[in-house]
This record gives C-alpha cells, structure tokens and sequence, in this order.
C-alpha cells in the first residue's frame, strides 16, 4: 500500500470544490472508466477575466481526488494565463509528494485543465495528429512526448509513472523507448529527482484483510452498478482468485475488466505483486 503524505491524506478525505459549476464558461474531461481514472473539470471566470469557481468529479484513486482537489485549490483566483504555467510538479509539490507510480494522476489534473481552458477558447475541436502507442490505456505519442519533456523522463519506466503508457501488455515498450531515443539522442535530459515515499511491506494477514476491504470498497460498487458482481475465491500469496458473476460472466470485455480495473486497483492500494486471475466454472 502506497505510503501518502498527510497533505494527499487530507485531499482524499476531504477534498474541496467537488461537483459542477453551473453554467461554466470551460469544461475538459480526460481519462476513461476503462482504465481507472476519470475527471471531469469545469470552471466560471469573473468580470476581470479571473477563475472565480471551479469544480471537479473524478473516478480514480486516492492520488486522483487529492491531485484534483489540490489543482482547484491552486488555480482558483488565476487568470487563465497564469493557470496554463501550472504543471504536474506543482501539484505533486503541494501535495507534498506523491508515490512515483502515481505521478500520471497529477498529470491527469493538467491535462483536464488545459482541457478546459481549450473548451473556452473554442479550441476544443483542434486536435494535433497522432498515433496511439499504448492501445491498453490510449496513450499517444504527442502525450508520450510533452510528459517526457516536461518532467525530463528518459525511461520506459518514468512514462508508465507518469501516464500509465506501458503499464498493460507491455506490446508498447519498444515505441516508448524509440520516442524517448528520438527526443533525448545519445545524451538522456537530467531526470527529475523524486522526493517520493516508498510502500510499506505488509502481513499475509495484513495483505487478506485489506484485499477484502478495497474490493468492497473500490472495486465492487462500479461493476455492480453495471449489473456485474465479482467473488472472492481465494488469495494465495499475491495471486488473488475471483469468480465473474452477473453480466461479468459473459461480457466480452470481462478480461480487460479484471487485468486493467480490478487488478490495478488492487496492485494500487495493496501491493504492486498483485496477480489477478478468474476462476471459471
């Protein structure tokens, strides 16, 4: 379980400005349900061109609510201007670190902003081409680019930190590294220095009982709301044993459901070893 500051704490807890502004002048939604994290921002201006409100709704994880919190909080009274100068950094800074494994939802909260901000100025519809490199998690290789520039990444292993690119079948890994050969040549940029907490070891006890709780918790509630379910079977070591019921049985996508839903949350909140695997009937 990953070790958060007690600022990510408090954010997570009690994050500020959840919900829609009504009526807003920007709206930038990034992300998919598909792979875990979600967020939706809107924002309304005053008289002087400044952000007097803006809100958040997100479907992610801790880091997700608390980077999202945590960018309202810092934008709000800025003028669009000085919110573009905002980065993943910042956020993570104010925050007061975040796990590297994380670091994508702290840039998730800048690309919504940009999102939004674009929607305002009417540039929403202006997309650059692309070519999608992680096809598990829609990542493009513009984005590859701008996240490794910004933050200095120069491994395979930075930009699934930071965008989750990689993070799946791996297919991808070959593009990764030749994006990054041609943006850094021979000489990689200075990597970042991370200032980041590392996770604790856990109990097999320790490893059950929490395995039990996030599936209650974070796991269970979409895929019912689907009309799916999903049953413990059992937990042997890191390999976690579940069996599909409802519409999850027969769903097409139910593989893609347990590797890049249930078992990224559970690798997130309970250990990076996590191994999800069905049980068929």
């Amino acid at each position: 379980m990953w070790d958060y500051s007690d600022k990510v704490k408090d954010h997570f807890l009690n994050p500020r400005n959840v919900g829609e502004v009504e009526d807003p002048d920007g709206i930038g939604e990034v992300g998919s349900l598909a792979c875990g994290d979600a967020l939706r921002l809107t924002f309304k201006l005053d008289e002087q061109g400044r952000i007097k409100e803006v809100k958040f709704k997100t479907f992610g994880c801790a880091s997700a609510i608390a980077s999202s919190s945590a960018l309202t909080e810092i934008i709000k009274g800025m003028t669009l201007e000085e919110a573009e100068k905002v980065n993943n950094q910042d956020l993570a800074e104010f925050l007061g670190g975040l796990p590297e494994e994380k670091m994508h939802c702290s840039v998730m909260g800048k690309e919504a902003l940009e999102a939004a901000i674009a929607n305002y100025r009417g540039e929403a519809a202006v997309k650059e081409e692309y070519d999608i490199v992680c096809k598990c998690f829609g990542v493009t290789d513009k984005e590859i680019e701008r996240v490794a520039r910004e933050n200095s990444l120069t491994t395979v292993e930075q930009i699934t930190d930071f965008t989750k690119a990689g993070g799946g079948c791996q297919a991808c890994h070959p593009k990764i590294e030749n994006i990054l050969k041609q943006l850094w040549g021979s000489k990689p940029a200075e990597p970042v220095e991370v200032r980041l907490p590392k996770g604790k070891k856990l109990s097999n006890l320790q490893k059950i009982r929490l395995i039990e709780e996030i599936l209650e918790r974070e796991i269970l509630p979409p895929i019912r709301s689907d009309g799916g379910d999903l049953e413990l079977i059992d937990i042997d070591g890191s390999k976690v044993l579940v069996a599909l019921r409802g519409t999850c049985s027969f769903c097409p996508q139910s593989s893609f459901t347990l590797k890049h839903f249930v078992e990224a949350k559970l690798r997130e909140f309970v250990s990076p070893e996590i191994e999800v695997e069905e049980v068929k009937p």
